[in-house]
């Protein structure tokens, strides 16, 4: 049999490999009688002639193979192996012919083909985290921004729109020794590869970035193997910051002996805390008689309050509002983020949905008195941003004592439980929420308590189900509206 020559268009001519694949499966082309370029060279066949595929008339045959296979081979034919393509239709050919091999993850060429698509996965991250732009003035309004990088895989063309979403407005481009690609903010553009002398020297830019590495080195989390494994030295020379690890880790030993030595710094609080937290009895004993000043003495002394960790960590307590008397006393579980930076109950995105119900049933705010189980916001921090957390039984349990005194000075006629952790601050045991909702129970002080859910949950369930959903809460809501204003003049949902 004549050997088979496929020249493909470029490293990366992945649509010139499938055509030509169908094409010798159509043929019934063995692998060792095929061999593949990335560019017009033929490869002489010692053992005879050698065709090249387009010399072979015939049609492209329908050939299908399994989704994972594909997507590795994507990977596979960014590598830089001279002989990945003729791994690649071998695999395929094998696939025609050994339905086995499908099941078979200890199969050579498997095996090679995946590390092969492991390196090139581990080269494209590398490029995004190590590329460094430095600004360059070419005439035109906004600057360039160039950065030079050496890849050791095919992988510039596939990881570019990484970096164009990543830098949708600025005016960038990338230079390797393979390819080039530029974003002039509408389009990409590739090109040649370049040298490293095209691109631009350190700016100012640099300095900083230099400035802001050097300030965020922790020598007491130094793990040198793990950074190198992390930050190979083949990208050092082209890294600016890498001139100053050496200088960093040899002076890790003594920098980090000195935070030990160093006295702990003390943090700046805007609410100084309570030398000795007051029990609820001793509270009741010092309150004004009248309720408007008792209830600006129990908001002043929840901001001190360290019964539980949550208030050092946060900005402040979120106490209760409304009128003195009021019919119904909404309780929520605690406050949101919104609610720990403004000191209001009921402001955040909860809140301005429960804001909506009250409009819809005809109530009105300014009749409630809305107020928290829980006084303080308890968080994750992930980055930035702080992710509501919900308190643990023994939080609750330390801040019962403010929710009683606020009950007993405000004297509502009912309680409205948001939630599981309100529900069983008033009730004294737990109850399931989604079982109960909607129903009386009789709280620990001998107030009506009527149980539903808390708008947050209906802004974290489905949405396609939210309208359902909140049409029921509603209903639920609707039950307590008469204490407000009589069953006559209540809006049913």
């Amino acid at each position: 049999m004549w050997r088979v020559h496929v020249a493909l268009e470029g490293e990366t001519d992945w649509n010139g490999f499938r055509g030509a694949a169908r094409r010798l499966l159509a043929q019934n082309v063995p692998p060792e009688y095929a061999s593949w370029s990335t560019g017009n060279e033929v490869a002489v066949d010692i053992f005879g002639g050698e065709s090249p595929l387009g010399a072979l008339q015939v049609a492209e045959a329908n050939v299908t193979a399994p989704a994972a296979f594909v997507k590795l081979c994507e990977q596979v034919q960014l590598h830089c192996d001279p002989l990945r393509f003729a791994l690649m239709y071998r695999l395929l050919w094998r696939l025609r012919h050994e339905p086995t091999l499908r099941s078979d993850p200890l199969d050579v060429d498997r095996l090679r083909a995946e590390s092969m698509a492991k390196a090139v996965r581990r080269d494209m991250h590398k490029m995004r985290a190590f590329v460094r732009f430095r600004s360059v003035d070419d005439g035109q309004k906004q600057p360039l921004h160039v950065a030079w990088f050496e890849p050791e895989h095919h992988i510039v063309e596939m990881n570019a729109p990484f970096f164009m979403h990543r830098f949708p407005n600025m005016r960038w481009a990338i230079l390797t020794p393979q390819r080039c690609v530029r974003w002039n903010g509408e389009a990409l553009q590739f090109g040649p590869g370049g040298q490293r002398s095209d691109a631009p020297p350190a700016d100012a830019g640099e300095a900083l970035w230099l400035t802001y590495y050097r300030h965020i080195f922790n020598p007491a989390r130094l793990k040198l193997a793990m950074m190198q494994k992390e930050m190979p030295r083949k990208y050092w020379h082209n890294l600016p910051e890498a001139d100053l690890i050496g200088p960093l880790v040899a002076q890790a030993l003594s920098r980090t002996g000195r935070m030990i030595e160093a006295p702990a710094t003390v943090p700046q609080r805007r609410i100084a805390p309570l030398a000795v937290t007051p029990r609820q009895a001793d509270i009741s004993a010092t309150l004004p008689t009248d309720p408007h000043q008792a209830l600006a003495q129990l908001r002043h002394a929840t901001d001190r309050c360290r019964d539980c960790p949550l208030g050092e960590r946060a900005t402040q307590s979120v106490f209760g509002e409304g009128p003195v008397g009021a019919a119904l006393m909404v309780v929520g579980e605690q406050p949101g983020e919104q609610e720990d930076l403004r000191g209001r109950p009921f402001v955040g995105p909860a809140g301005q949905l429960f804001d909506r119900a009250v409009a819809q049933l005809g109530w009105s705010r300014e009749r409630l008195y809305l107020t928290n189980a829980v006084k303080h916001f308890k968080y994750d921090l992930r980055g930035q941003r702080r992710i509501h957390k919900t308190p643990a039984q023994h939080e609750a349990a330390a801040c019962l004592h403010w929710l009683e005194s606020e009950i007993d000075q405000v004297q509502p006629q009912a309680l409205l439980a948001l939630g599981a952790t309100a529900a069983r601050a008033l009730l004294g045991y737990p109850i399931e929420v989604m079982r109960e909702r909607g129903r009386w129970h009789t709280g620990t002080r001998g107030l009506p308590v009527l149980v539903t859910l808390h708008p947050s949950a209906l802004l974290r369930g489905d949405p396609s189900e939210y309208e359902q959903v909140y049409q029921q809460w509603l209903s639920d809501l609707f039950v307590a509206s008469r204490y407000l204003h009589g069953d006559e003049q209540a809006k049913s949902p």
